[in-house]
């Protein structure tokens, strides 16, 4: 059928989102507008006490209050257009809009990638070379890791979007999601898209694969590193300090991975949407939550931030 009309290119697409269950539109409005507002407020508060508190003038804190900021942009893509078309019930979205929408979202999902990788850097760097931290680690330093970041992943993301929807797309304009997500999208285009799906996969790679061994290999040098600490005390504040970053690179990276490596099929499009949801809503919720109950130093300037707003 969409050889048949390979004449013909789709100006919009429609997002089915959640339009299989309408009679729960309010009840869906409702959980993700609460989780929306939380994620803002926990990410904002993070950000806000991270500024103001002498004691996590730090480069943990610094990427950690960066890593905040990009999840909010990255939720603020997603959330606002799966509440409009829920109570809307109209999932028409234009090619240019979808595309913007796609652009915007890998952009920070992949600096997030990459803002791990160098927050387990930063990590590496107190535990395992707690001598040269203070002269490796300046702010400068982390400035332009941060940087690296954005300028590693904005050019990668515009050729990956400029060449997905180069594609004709002639055949069914339904998209079996709640966003514009790259593979939905290839799965209603005309011809063949074996070199996209192929740079799709190297991409996932880059920002996924990769990383998580940086990742691993970091951090099995760290626990190495911690063991050997004489002090019961040195090795429980080492582990309080990585073990909240630890849960957040694995179920932030596994559920990319098992979304964006996992094939293309029909069968995996209602799985897709549900890891999609962990990656896109739920993590960004537990985010917060671990960072500030696994981390004593956010604890404490939490409980000082009302004070220090009235002064």
């Amino acid at each position: 059928m969409k050889t048949e009309k390979s004449n013909i290119t789709m100006m919009e697409f429609i997002l089915l989102g959640f339009s299989d269950v309408p009679h729960l539109k309010w009840i869906l409005f409702g959980i993700f507008f609460l989780m929306y507002l939380i994620i803002l407020m926990c990410n904002s508060i993070i950000i806000l006490v991270t500024r103001i508190d002498p004691a996590l003038q730090t480069p943990m804190y610094f990427f950690l209050s960066n890593f905040s900021f990009v999840e909010i942009s990255c939720v603020t893509v997603t959330i606002p257009r799966i509440l409009t078309d829920l109570v809307a019930q109209n999932g028409n979205i234009s090619l240019l809009t979808c595309a913007i929408q796609l652009w915007f979202f890998f952009i920070f999902a992949g600096i997030e990638c990459l803002l791990l990788t160098v927050m387990a850097y930063d990590r590496y760097m107190a535990i395992c070379k707690p001598l040269l931290y203070a002269l490796m680690m300046n702010h400068r330093m982390c400035v332009q890791l941060v940087a690296a970041c954005w300028v590693t992943v904005i050019p990668l993301v515009t050729g990956q979007t400029y060449q997905i929807f180069s594609l004709p797309f002639c055949g069914s304009n339904r998209i079996n999601h709640f966003f514009c997500d790259i593979p939905p999208i290839l799965s209603l285009a005309c011809g063949d898209t074996f070199v996209n799906n192929l740079a799709i996969f190297l991409a996932s790679a880059v920002f996924t694969m990769v990383p998580f061994v940086l990742i691993t290999v970091s951090y099995g040098k760290i626990i190495f590193s911690i063991l050997k600490l004489s002090s019961a005390g040195g090795r429980s504040k080492a582990f309080s300090t990585c073990s909240s970053h630890l849960i957040v690179v694995v179920l932030f990276y596994g559920t990319c991975a098992i979304t964006y490596i996992q094939p293309n099929t029909k069968a995996s499009d209602g799985i897709g949407k549900v890891l999609s949801l962990f990656y896109t809503v739920f993590i960004p919720l537990l985010n917060p939550i671990i960072y500030t109950l696994r981390n004593k130093e956010i604890s404490a300037a939490l409980r000082k931030l009302p004070q220090k707003l009235l002064i």
